[in-house]
């Protein structure tokens, strides 16, 4: 197929935008896996993102100047806010034995920067879209000069979060430049700012390329750092890296999916690139199952870690059934 190369090539994810809760998703199919399909996904991420919630209500406590931190809280700490990033660290994580402990600050650093990167996203002269996780969007609250700040300064919080508050006796500091390094090769030029430029200036040619960059780079991400905090192998990483690439992309082109079935009489609002938009509902949908079987695929060569690699199964699931509901609005 045309996508192949896509989702066999480049590394990436993000995974963003409302989608309707009053919708049934597309009927995707694969093969099933062997780890058991008893697994609550459900209850594993609500807890987590309690857990997550509280350490990034400690992470970014309000100091002078008072109002950049309030914008910076207003986004983080967003009630709707599924924490995919930091979940998916966090399952990484513990998939090669490692304690979520570790993983905490890493995984807030990715909410931190994930959203920073929406705040910016949602900017007039971006995407400009007036609301984010059930709320008006940053910019809408604190203005467009105070939504720019506080997105800068959620970048550098988060890689200064990683260094301070992750224990010394867990991880050891060449795992945690690594982590850095992950990051923020994520978000750079060559990352979501690329995908983000094309996204606004690139031909229809460029489809594959944003929705790697603008979706598929946060999830690559979030998988990887987990497995580097645990100490995975270099071949483990890379799997990680295709799996998460691939779950990052599902999950948007089935956004998409669901969009275009609401809105199928209506002129769509959205301005971005998407699969549904140049292909077509079936070409997408046909995208997405290859997207699925492809994540599935990869983590089958986690067999030999039993059911510790669950959690990320039940992530490939549910970015295409959307099973049940762990958040008020979008990832």
């Amino acid at each position: 197929m045309v996508f192949s190369a896509v989702i066999s090539s480049s590394p990436n994810l993000y995974l963003r935008r409302r989608v309707p809760t009053n919708l049934k998703p597309p009927s995707i199919r694969c093969s099933s896996s062997s780890v058991s399909t008893q697994f609550d996904l459900k209850t594993y991420w609500a807890t987590l993102i309690g857990e997550v919630n509280q350490k990034l209500e400690e992470a970014i406590p309000v100091q002078y100047p008072e109002k950049i931190y309030e914008a910076m809280r207003y986004s983080v700490l967003a009630k709707g806010g599924k924490r995919a990033p930091p979940v998916m660290c966090v399952a990484a994580c513990e998939l090669f034995g490692g304690n979520r402990l570790a993983a905490f600050p890493t995984a807030c650093a990715l909410e931190m920067v994930h959203s920073a990167s929406l705040i910016h996203d949602d900017l007039p002269c971006m995407d400009d879209d007036p609301s984010r996780r059930g709320q008006p969007s940053n910019h809408t609250i604190y203005g467009v000069d105070m939504a720019i700040l506080a997105g800068d300064a959620l970048f550098p919080l988060g890689f200064r979060h990683i260094v301070s508050h992750t224990p010394s006796d867990l991880v050891p500091e060449s795992r945690l430049l690594l982590v850095i390094t992950e990051i923020a090769q994520a978000v750079g030029s060559t990352g979501m700012a690329a995908g983000q430029f094309l996204d606004l200036e690139g031909g229809p040619n460029s489809v594959e390329f944003v929705q790697e960059k603008k979706f598929g780079e946060m999830g690559e991400c979030s998988a990887v750092c987990g497995g580097i905090l645990a100490g995975a192998e270099d071949d483990e990483l890379q799997r990680l890296r295709r799996y998460g690439r691939a779950v990052g992309v599902l999950y948007q082109v089935v956004d998409d999916i669901l969009e275009e079935k609401m809105s199928k009489n209506e002129e769509r609002k959205k301005k971005g690139k998407s699969y549904v938009g140049v292909y077509g509902v079936e070409k997408a949908m046909e995208v997405a199952e290859e997207l699925r079987a492809k994540a599935k695929q990869e983590l089958d060569g986690f067999e030999k870690y039993g059911e510790s690699v669950a959690p990320l199964y039940s992530f490939v699931d549910y970015a295409a059934d959307r099973g049940f509901s762990v958040g008020d609005a979008s990832y």
